[in-house]
């Protein structure tokens, strides 16, 4: 029997050493295979050239069957495999481009990439090191949502995920610059996803494509250390302004109306709360969505750049951020200013909530 399977090597081997088709080869050693059990079957026992072949056909079978199972087991792993998504398969995976095995380290390339970062002193390697293991949550892929997922993911943040349960329009294309014209339909999370994938394959992206509720909000904001609201509409943001104070992370919130845009970071008890500054929410004609007002195209492109280098600011301890402060830019007259902000004591939200941090799930 051992020749036998000898034999069947050395025709496998030699064909592929002349170049034969995968599907030639099986042929031969099937060939093979039938002959040796003809044989086996037909020669009577004690047979020189039975007990040469094995001398029994249900050891041969056995061993077919064996084999069986094996190319079956292949088989549905490679049909498994064509089932995986492109960006998760081993030799696309940045860990394995990059030859990185644990969490936290750097390939040469990303040391390159971000070397203009590692120049800053007030950043340096340790702030780069921590902005690959901050894991932020952008609320909103739209216009605030875009230029902030885009410098985020540029900028080496680890970890982002980003939740909306909205589609790529042609309107939205004025202005949200994440998507593109062939990603019409598609919802946003997944458009975003693609975007920033391709812009830096080191960065984890989390897609959720659903609504934010009530149910969903603090157990998803506890699995990161801050948040950026980038919503157009104040239930959503009163929303995320309970449940970031209720898990104790930083919150970057920014808002746009025609040609004026504001940002600010909240992080209660340290700063105010979004409620304590917008304590109601004004009539519906005196907010007005982009949608039906209007917006200047470039306005959430400043708006969320200034969102993402508070978080880049945030995650490092660079500089002096938006804590207590609002940053408030006017395109239409070129201005901008910053005024203070403060605390109110009978906050619904921060001043009687205890603020202790959530834990994941």
């Amino acid at each position: 029997m051992a020749g036998i399977l000898i034999l069947a090597a050395v025709l496998w081997f030699a064909g592929r050493f002349i170049g034969a088709p995968i599907a030639v080869r099986q042929a031969a050693v099937g060939l093979l295979f039938v002959a040796v059990l003809a044989l086996t079957v037909m020669l009577p026992e004690g047979h020189p050239l039975r007990e040469a072949t094995g001398g029994s056909a249900g050891e041969w079978l056995v061993f077919a069957g064996l084999v069986g199972l094996v190319w079956v087991y292949l088989w549905g792993l490679g049909q498994l495999r064509k089932r995986v998504r492109p960006e998760n398969k081993p030799e696309n995976r940045s860990e394995n481009k990059a030859g990185i095995s644990a969490p936290g380290q750097f390939a040469g390339a990303e040391l390159e990439r971000y070397a203009r970062h590692i120049m800053l002193r007030e950043i340096g390697g340790p702030g780069q090191r921590a902005l690959k293991n901050a894991r932020v949550l952008v609320i909103g892929a739209g216009g605030l949502g875009s230029p902030a997922l885009l410098y985020l993911t540029a900028a080496g943040v680890g970890t982002i995920g980003v939740i909306d349960d909205d589609t790529v329009e042609g309107t939205n294309l004025q202005r949200q610059v994440i998507h593109t014209d062939a990603r019409i339909g598609m919802p946003k999370v997944f458009s975003a996803e693609v975007a920033m994938k391709a812009l830096n394959p080191w960065t984890v992206v989390r897609p959720y494509h659903r609504r934010l509720t009530d149910e969903i909000a603090t157990e998803l904001f506890a699995e990161y250390d801050m948040v950026l609201d980038g919503t157009d509409n104040l239930a959503t943001r009163y929303l995320v302004n309970r449940a970031a104070v209720a898990c104790g992370i930083p919150l970057i919130s920014g808002a746009l109306s025609q040609w004026e845009g504001q940002v600010s970071v909240f992080h209660p008890p340290q700063t105010p709360c979004y409620q304590c500054i917008f304590a109601t929410a004004p009539a519906p004609h005196l907010a007005p969505s982009c949608a039906e007002a209007g917006v200047l195209g470039p306005l959430p492109g400043i708006i969320g750049a200034m969102m993402a280098a508070e978080t880049v600011k945030e995650i490092t301890g660079a500089g002096q951020g938006l804590r207590g402060r609002m940053a408030i830019h006017d395109a239409l007259f070129g201005e901008s200013r910053t005024i203070s902000i403060g605390p109110r004591k009978d906050c619904p939200v921060c001043g009687t909530t205890a603020l202790t941090p959530c834990e994941p799930a």
